[in-house]
Protein backbone atom coordinates (compact mmCIF):
# COMPACT_ATOMS: atom_id res chain seq x y z
CA UNK A 1 0.00 0.00 0.00
CA UNK A 2 1.25 3.57 -0.49
CA UNK A 3 1.54 5.99 2.07
CA UNK A 4 -1.31 8.19 3.06
CA UNK A 5 0.33 9.44 5.78
CA UNK A 6 3.66 11.23 6.04
CA UNK A 7 6.03 11.51 8.83
CA UNK A 8 6.71 15.33 8.68
CA UNK A 9 5.56 16.82 5.09
CA UNK A 10 5.88 20.44 4.93
CA UNK A 11 3.01 22.30 6.22
CA UNK A 12 2.59 25.50 4.07
CA UNK A 13 -1.01 27.30 2.59
CA UNK A 14 -2.31 30.61 1.74
CA UNK A 15 0.30 32.82 3.74
CA UNK A 16 3.08 30.96 1.69
CA UNK A 17 1.56 31.51 -1.44
CA UNK A 18 1.34 35.21 -0.42
CA UNK A 19 4.77 35.61 0.51
CA UNK A 20 6.17 33.99 -2.60
CA UNK A 21 3.77 35.79 -5.13
CA UNK A 22 4.99 38.84 -3.34
CA UNK A 23 8.43 37.88 -3.77
CA UNK A 24 7.98 37.24 -7.25
CA UNK A 25 6.42 40.09 -8.52
CA UNK A 26 9.37 42.03 -6.47
CA UNK A 27 11.81 40.89 -9.57
CA UNK A 28 14.10 40.00 -6.45
CA UNK A 29 14.64 36.15 -7.53
CA UNK A 30 18.52 35.67 -6.77
CA UNK A 31 20.69 34.67 -3.69
CA UNK A 32 20.51 38.20 -2.64
CA UNK A 33 16.99 40.87 -1.54
CA UNK A 34 14.99 42.07 0.80
CA UNK A 35 13.49 38.76 1.99
CA UNK A 36 16.84 37.27 2.31
CA UNK A 37 17.79 40.20 4.60
CA UNK A 38 14.74 40.69 6.94
CA UNK A 39 14.63 36.70 7.09
CA UNK A 40 18.24 36.45 8.25
CA UNK A 41 17.28 39.43 11.13
CA UNK A 42 13.88 37.53 12.21
CA UNK A 43 15.79 33.88 12.32
CA UNK A 44 18.90 35.72 14.65
CA UNK A 45 15.76 37.36 16.47
CA UNK A 46 14.41 34.31 17.02
CA UNK A 47 17.17 32.33 18.27
CA UNK A 48 18.51 35.09 20.66
CA UNK A 49 21.44 35.92 18.27
CA UNK A 50 22.82 39.60 16.82
CA UNK A 51 24.19 38.00 13.09
CA UNK A 52 22.82 35.41 11.05
CA UNK A 53 23.75 34.19 7.51
CA UNK A 54 21.29 32.19 5.53
CA UNK A 55 22.48 29.28 3.01
CA UNK A 56 21.17 26.24 0.98
CA UNK A 57 20.82 23.65 3.61
CA UNK A 58 21.97 22.59 7.28
CA UNK A 59 24.83 20.84 5.73
CA UNK A 60 26.22 24.23 4.12
CA UNK A 61 25.51 25.84 7.41
CA UNK A 62 27.44 23.21 9.29
CA UNK A 63 30.35 23.21 6.93
CA UNK A 64 31.09 27.24 6.27
CA UNK A 65 30.69 26.89 10.98
CA UNK A 66 33.09 24.10 10.70
CA UNK A 67 35.87 25.93 8.50
CA UNK A 68 34.96 29.58 10.87
CA UNK A 69 36.21 27.97 13.62
CA UNK A 70 39.27 26.18 12.19
CA UNK A 71 38.64 22.24 11.42
CA UNK A 72 40.88 21.25 8.50
CA UNK A 73 43.06 18.34 8.33
CA UNK A 74 45.00 17.52 10.98
CA UNK A 75 42.41 18.69 13.28
CA UNK A 76 39.49 16.78 15.03
CA UNK A 77 35.90 16.89 15.58
CA UNK A 78 33.77 15.27 18.23
CA UNK A 79 30.31 14.28 17.09
CA UNK A 80 27.44 12.13 18.39
CA UNK A 81 27.48 8.95 16.95
CA UNK A 82 23.60 9.45 17.35
CA UNK A 83 22.97 11.83 14.57
CA UNK A 84 22.07 11.99 10.38
CA UNK A 85 24.99 11.65 8.27
CA UNK A 86 24.89 15.48 7.34
CA UNK A 87 26.45 16.28 10.72
CA UNK A 88 29.79 14.46 10.37
CA UNK A 89 29.55 14.61 7.25
CA UNK A 90 30.34 18.36 7.48
CA UNK A 91 33.45 17.29 9.35
CA UNK A 92 35.01 15.27 6.39
CA UNK A 93 34.36 17.99 4.10
CA UNK A 94 36.59 20.38 5.93
CA UNK A 95 39.45 17.65 5.92
CA UNK A 96 39.22 17.20 10.25
CA UNK A 97 38.75 13.85 11.39
CA UNK A 98 34.96 12.84 13.15
CA UNK A 99 35.28 11.54 16.63
CA UNK A 100 32.19 9.88 17.15
CA UNK A 101 30.79 9.73 21.09
CA UNK A 102 28.09 7.84 22.24
CA UNK A 103 24.09 9.34 23.70
CA UNK A 104 22.17 9.69 27.03
CA UNK A 105 19.75 6.58 26.73
CA UNK A 106 17.01 8.69 28.36
CA UNK A 107 17.34 11.68 25.66
CA UNK A 108 19.27 10.18 23.21
CA UNK A 109 21.33 13.57 22.78
CA UNK A 110 25.10 13.83 23.47
CA UNK A 111 26.71 11.64 26.66
CA UNK A 112 28.10 14.82 28.55
CA UNK A 113 29.91 12.95 30.81
CA UNK A 114 31.51 10.90 28.26
CA UNK A 115 31.77 13.92 26.25
CA UNK A 116 33.84 15.25 29.05
CA UNK A 117 36.30 12.01 29.15
CA UNK A 118 36.65 11.89 25.33
CA UNK A 119 38.10 15.53 25.60
CA UNK A 120 40.41 14.50 28.26
CA UNK A 121 41.57 11.52 26.35
CA UNK A 122 42.06 14.13 23.06
CA UNK A 123 43.82 16.56 24.86
CA UNK A 124 46.30 13.94 26.84
CA UNK A 125 47.24 12.70 23.09
CA UNK A 126 47.87 16.08 21.96
CA UNK A 127 45.07 16.21 19.72
CA UNK A 128 43.99 19.73 18.36
CA UNK A 129 39.82 19.94 18.52
CA UNK A 130 38.66 22.18 16.75
CA UNK A 131 35.46 22.19 17.45
CA UNK A 132 32.61 19.88 19.21
CA UNK A 133 29.11 20.00 17.75
CA UNK A 134 26.39 18.45 19.67
CA UNK A 135 22.76 17.94 18.05
CA UNK A 136 19.37 18.98 19.06
CA UNK A 137 18.15 15.18 18.53
CA UNK A 138 14.39 15.71 17.41
CA UNK A 139 13.70 18.89 18.37
CA UNK A 140 15.46 18.71 22.31
CA UNK A 141 18.16 20.98 22.66
CA UNK A 142 21.15 18.86 24.15
CA UNK A 143 22.22 19.74 27.41
CA UNK A 144 23.98 22.79 27.21
CA UNK A 145 24.28 23.75 30.94
CA UNK A 146 26.25 21.12 31.88
CA UNK A 147 27.95 20.44 28.25
CA UNK A 148 29.28 24.33 27.39
CA UNK A 149 31.26 24.59 30.71
CA UNK A 150 33.08 20.71 29.77
CA UNK A 151 33.49 22.41 26.81
CA UNK A 152 34.84 25.37 27.60
CA UNK A 153 37.30 24.11 30.64
CA UNK A 154 38.65 21.81 27.49
CA UNK A 155 39.18 25.36 25.52
CA UNK A 156 36.97 23.99 22.59
CA UNK A 157 34.34 25.83 20.58
CA UNK A 158 31.03 24.51 20.02
CA UNK A 159 29.27 24.35 17.13
CA UNK A 160 25.39 23.49 17.84
CA UNK A 161 23.74 21.68 15.45
CA UNK A 162 20.43 23.01 16.18
CA UNK A 163 18.90 21.77 12.45
CA UNK A 164 16.09 20.27 14.05
CA UNK A 165 15.26 22.29 16.98
CA UNK A 166 14.21 25.70 16.14
CA UNK A 167 11.72 27.11 18.36
CA UNK A 168 13.06 24.85 21.25
CA UNK A 169 14.30 26.17 24.42
CA UNK A 170 16.89 25.32 27.23
CA UNK A 171 16.00 26.68 30.54
CA UNK A 172 14.86 29.83 28.89
CA UNK A 173 16.66 29.77 26.23
CA UNK A 174 16.02 29.52 22.58
CA UNK A 175 18.24 26.90 20.11
CA UNK A 176 20.23 28.16 18.34
CA UNK A 177 21.56 30.52 21.07
CA UNK A 178 24.20 28.33 22.49
CA UNK A 179 27.98 27.75 21.88
CA UNK A 180 30.02 29.99 19.13
CA UNK A 181 28.01 29.97 16.32
CA UNK A 182 24.62 27.52 15.82
CA UNK A 183 23.47 25.87 12.71
CA UNK A 184 19.56 25.46 11.87
CA UNK A 185 17.76 23.25 8.79
CA UNK A 186 15.26 24.68 6.71
CA UNK A 187 14.59 21.22 4.84
CA UNK A 188 11.44 19.73 3.49
CA UNK A 189 10.47 17.95 6.60
CA UNK A 190 11.85 20.34 9.10
CA UNK A 191 9.50 22.00 11.72
CA UNK A 192 9.65 25.64 9.18
CA UNK A 193 10.78 24.77 5.59
CA UNK A 194 11.59 26.33 2.99
CA UNK A 195 12.14 23.72 0.87
CA UNK A 196 15.39 23.48 1.14
CA UNK A 197 17.33 25.73 2.93
CA UNK A 198 19.47 26.66 6.18
CA UNK A 199 20.64 29.37 8.55
CA UNK A 200 23.92 30.36 10.46
CA UNK A 201 23.44 32.10 13.80
CA UNK A 202 26.45 33.50 16.18
CA UNK A 203 26.79 36.73 18.07
CA UNK A 204 30.38 36.86 16.73
CA UNK A 205 30.03 39.02 13.84
CA UNK A 206 33.55 38.43 12.20
CA UNK A 207 32.90 34.76 11.92
CA UNK A 208 29.91 35.05 10.38
CA UNK A 209 31.37 37.75 7.99
CA UNK A 210 33.36 35.13 7.21
CA UNK A 211 30.65 32.61 6.37
CA UNK A 212 28.98 35.01 4.31
CA UNK A 213 32.11 35.33 2.17
CA UNK A 214 32.65 31.73 1.71
CA UNK A 215 29.27 31.11 0.62
CA UNK A 216 29.30 33.35 -1.96
CA UNK A 217 32.27 31.80 -3.72
CA UNK A 218 35.00 34.00 -1.56
CA UNK A 219 34.39 36.92 -3.90
CA UNK A 220 36.47 39.73 -3.18
CA UNK A 221 35.16 43.26 -3.08
CA UNK A 222 36.40 44.41 -6.76
CA UNK A 223 34.70 45.68 -9.98
CA UNK A 224 35.30 42.64 -11.50
CA UNK A 225 35.83 38.55 -10.41
CA UNK A 226 38.51 38.02 -7.91
CA UNK A 227 39.06 35.12 -5.81
CA UNK A 228 42.00 34.35 -3.38
CA UNK A 229 40.98 31.32 -1.86
CA UNK A 230 37.93 28.95 -2.49
CA UNK A 231 34.75 29.70 -2.02
CA UNK A 232 31.38 27.79 -2.54
CA UNK A 233 27.73 28.52 -3.71
CA UNK A 234 25.64 28.57 -0.87
CA UNK A 235 23.42 31.47 -0.29
CA UNK A 236 19.87 31.39 0.24
CA UNK A 237 17.58 33.11 -2.90
CA UNK A 238 15.28 34.95 -1.77
CA UNK A 239 12.08 33.19 -3.09
CA UNK A 240 12.86 30.57 -0.78
CA UNK A 241 13.54 33.29 2.33
CA UNK A 242 10.23 34.42 1.07
CA UNK A 243 8.72 31.33 1.99
CA UNK A 244 11.00 31.14 5.25
CA UNK A 245 9.49 34.50 6.66
CA UNK A 246 5.78 33.35 6.37
CA UNK A 247 6.93 29.72 8.01
CA UNK A 248 7.82 31.81 10.55
CA UNK A 249 5.02 33.92 11.58
CA UNK A 250 3.20 30.16 11.68
CA UNK A 251 6.06 28.56 13.66
CA UNK A 252 4.56 28.72 17.13
CA UNK A 253 1.42 27.46 15.60
CA UNK A 254 2.72 24.47 14.38
CA UNK A 255 4.89 23.73 17.51
CA UNK A 256 1.79 23.64 19.68
CA UNK A 257 -0.04 21.09 16.47
CA UNK A 258 3.37 18.74 16.87
CA UNK A 259 3.04 19.10 21.32
CA UNK A 260 -0.51 18.17 20.82
CA UNK A 261 0.48 15.30 18.74
CA UNK A 262 3.18 13.76 21.41
CA UNK A 263 0.36 14.36 23.95
CA UNK A 264 -1.98 12.12 22.03
CA UNK A 265 0.83 8.88 21.89
CA UNK A 266 1.78 9.61 25.45
CA UNK A 267 -1.55 8.91 26.11
CA UNK A 268 -2.02 5.90 23.68
CA UNK A 269 1.06 4.16 25.36
CA UNK A 270 0.46 5.09 28.67
CA UNK A 271 -0.53 2.04 29.70
CA UNK A 272 1.79 -0.12 27.18
CA UNK A 273 4.67 -1.97 29.82
CA UNK A 274 7.51 -1.78 27.90
CA UNK A 275 6.73 1.71 25.98
CA UNK A 276 8.17 5.21 26.55
CA UNK A 277 8.66 8.24 24.43
CA UNK A 278 12.18 9.35 24.16
CA UNK A 279 13.00 12.87 25.62
CA UNK A 280 10.07 12.75 27.55
CA UNK A 281 11.15 14.83 30.40
CA UNK A 282 12.07 17.83 27.91
CA UNK A 283 8.40 19.96 27.87
CA UNK A 284 10.54 22.78 25.76
CA UNK A 285 11.02 20.88 22.75
CA UNK A 286 9.46 21.50 19.61
CA UNK A 287 8.60 17.80 19.37
CA UNK A 288 9.71 17.85 15.55
CA UNK A 289 9.08 14.14 15.67
CA UNK A 290 7.96 12.02 18.47
CA UNK A 291 9.78 8.71 18.99
CA UNK A 292 9.21 6.01 21.22
CA UNK A 293 11.25 3.61 22.45
CA UNK A 294 10.37 0.02 22.48
CA UNK A 295 12.02 -2.73 25.02
CA UNK A 296 10.88 -6.07 23.63
CA UNK A 297 11.64 -7.83 27.10
CA UNK A 298 8.62 -6.08 28.59
CA UNK A 299 6.75 -5.11 25.84
CA UNK A 300 6.20 -8.52 23.88
CA UNK A 301 6.86 -7.16 20.66
CA UNK A 302 9.41 -4.61 18.86
CA UNK A 303 9.25 -1.24 17.21
CA UNK A 304 9.68 -2.88 13.49
CA UNK A 305 6.46 -4.99 14.32
CA UNK A 306 4.51 -1.86 14.70
CA UNK A 307 6.44 -0.13 12.00
CA UNK A 308 5.28 -2.98 9.74
CA UNK A 309 1.90 -2.90 10.95
CA UNK A 310 1.57 0.61 10.11
CA UNK A 311 3.06 0.17 7.09
CA UNK A 312 -0.29 -1.52 6.12
CA UNK A 313 -2.50 1.14 6.53
CA UNK A 314 -0.05 3.36 4.72
CA UNK A 315 1.48 4.98 7.31
CA UNK A 316 5.07 5.81 7.36
CA UNK A 317 7.57 5.95 10.14
CA UNK A 318 11.26 5.42 10.62
CA UNK A 319 13.94 4.27 12.93
CA UNK A 320 15.78 6.09 14.80
CA UNK A 321 19.31 7.36 13.11
CA UNK A 322 21.28 4.16 12.80
CA UNK A 323 24.27 5.35 14.46
CA UNK A 324 27.30 6.99 12.51
CA UNK A 325 29.85 4.09 14.29
CA UNK A 326 27.97 1.39 12.43
CA UNK A 327 27.68 3.41 8.86
CA UNK A 328 29.90 1.26 6.72
CA UNK A 329 31.50 4.82 5.71
CA UNK A 330 32.48 5.65 9.13
CA UNK A 331 33.84 2.14 9.52
CA UNK A 332 37.09 3.23 10.15
CA UNK A 333 36.32 6.67 12.73
CA UNK A 334 37.09 6.42 16.21
CA UNK A 335 34.13 6.07 18.60
CA UNK A 336 33.46 5.99 22.05
CA UNK A 337 30.52 3.98 23.20
CA UNK A 338 28.61 2.83 25.86
CA UNK A 339 25.91 0.79 23.37
CA UNK A 340 22.98 3.38 23.91
CA UNK A 341 22.97 4.38 20.51
CA UNK A 342 22.60 1.29 19.24
CA UNK A 343 19.88 0.09 21.78
CA UNK A 344 18.09 3.46 20.23
CA UNK A 345 18.58 2.10 17.29
CA UNK A 346 17.32 -0.87 17.33
CA UNK A 347 14.26 0.11 19.99
CA UNK A 348 13.48 3.16 18.41
CA UNK A 349 10.64 4.84 16.07
CA UNK A 350 9.83 7.73 14.97
CA UNK A 351 5.68 8.66 14.40
CA UNK A 352 4.08 10.70 12.18
CA UNK A 353 4.60 14.14 13.77
CA UNK A 354 3.27 16.59 10.95
CA UNK A 355 1.72 19.97 11.74
CA UNK A 356 -0.67 19.74 9.13
CA UNK A 357 -1.77 15.98 10.31
CA UNK A 358 -5.67 16.31 9.89
CA UNK A 359 -8.50 15.01 12.26
CA UNK A 360 -9.05 11.82 10.15
CA UNK A 361 -5.41 11.09 9.50
CA UNK A 362 -4.99 10.92 13.32
CA UNK A 363 -7.96 8.80 14.10
CA UNK A 364 -6.18 6.37 11.56
CA UNK A 365 -3.16 6.38 13.14
CA UNK A 366 -4.77 6.09 16.68
CA UNK A 367 -7.14 3.22 15.54
CA UNK A 368 -4.53 1.41 13.64
CA UNK A 369 -1.66 1.28 17.17
CA UNK A 370 -4.79 0.63 19.22
CA UNK A 371 -5.55 -2.25 17.17
CA UNK A 372 -1.50 -3.62 17.07
CA UNK A 373 -1.76 -3.49 20.98
CA UNK A 374 -4.61 -5.43 21.67
CA UNK A 375 -3.43 -8.39 18.93
CA UNK A 376 0.13 -8.71 20.43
Amino acid sequence: MGVHVFLSPPDVGPLEESYLSSALRSGWVAPVGPDLDAFEQEIAQRAGRRHAVAVSSGTAALHLALLGVGARPGTVVVVPTLTFAATANAVVYTGAEPVFVDCDPATGNIDVPLLRDTLDRLRAEDAQVAAVVPVDLFGACADYSSLLPACAAAGVPVVADAAESLGATHEGRPAGSFGRIAAFSFNGNKILTTSGGGMLVSDDQELIARCRYLATQARQETVHYEHTEVGYNYRLSNLLAALGRAQLRRLDQMITRRRETRERYAKLFAASPGVRLLNDADPAANCWLTVIVVDPDQAGWQASDLAAHLAQRGIETRPVWKPMHLQPVFRHARSITTGAAERLFDRGLALPSGSNLTAGEARLIDDTISDFLLNV
